[in-house]
């Protein structure tokens, strides 16, 4: 794949992630837009270490661990606020609320 295919690829899903945190209130959808803009990312990064080296792919690496971390919390706060609220959508969920 060439790096402007890679690129622009890459923008596409960065885009389609945008625009899914900017307009859904579902806090999955949420969710999987939020790892879709990370991969794009991820997926730039290493389209770009194709030309320049191998520092992309280091930090691709970093990203990873972050949207591991972010996984494991982001599921934790929803399963917690499906718990309290019964619902996941964020339209419903007043959090400063009791």
């Amino acid at each position: 794949m060439l790096l402007g295919q890679a690129l622009g690829l890459s923008a596409i899903l960065f885009t389609i992630g945008v625009a899914g945190v900017l307009l859904r209130r579902n806090a999955i959808v949420l969710f999987m837009c939020i790892e879709l803009m990370l991969n794009a990312v991820n997926l730039s990064f290493i389209a770009l270490a194709q030309a320049h080296g191998l520092g992309g792919q280091v930090i691709v690496f970093f990203v990873m661990t972050v949207a591991a971390a972010e996984a494991a919390v982001g599921l934790a706060i929803i399963i917690a606020m499906f718990r309290h609220h019964r619902s996941v959508d964020l339209g419903n969920v007043n959090l400063l609320r009791g």
